[in-house]
């Protein structure tokens, strides 16, 4: 997965704590699921080829499914739409605030 430097989550000055490894994962695979949904339509059958079984799912259903997952984790991967370095960067600061105020 992309390393998320201190900079890119909003804690430069090297006085923080690196984000959590677990919370980039979370955030790389939020964005991928995103943007899996995102190319589904351009993934959609009708393709020349895709013909319909008798249970009704596309002989290429199953490929194209993996295809996309497998697209959109690369791109998020790869910065994709730079939604999971925003959620890094904003849980990271509200995680590490000091906050002195009353819970309700």
């Amino acid at each position: 997965m992309e390393a998320i430097s201190l900079a890119a989550a909003g804690m430069a000055g090297g006085t923080a704590a690196a984000p959590q490894p677990r919370l980039v994962r979370a955030a790389h695979e939020f964005e991928a699921q995103m943007m899996k949904e995102l190319l589904k339509p351009m993934m959609a059958s009708g393709a020349p080829g895709d013909e319909e079984d008798e249970s009704g799912a596309g002989s290429g259903g199953a490929l194209a499914e993996f295809a996309t997952e497998a697209l959109g984790r690369a791109m998020s991967e790869q910065g994709g739409l730079g939604i999971s370095k925003q959620i890094v960067r904003d849980l990271s600061r509200s995680g590490n605030r000091n906050v002195t105020g009353k819970v309700t």
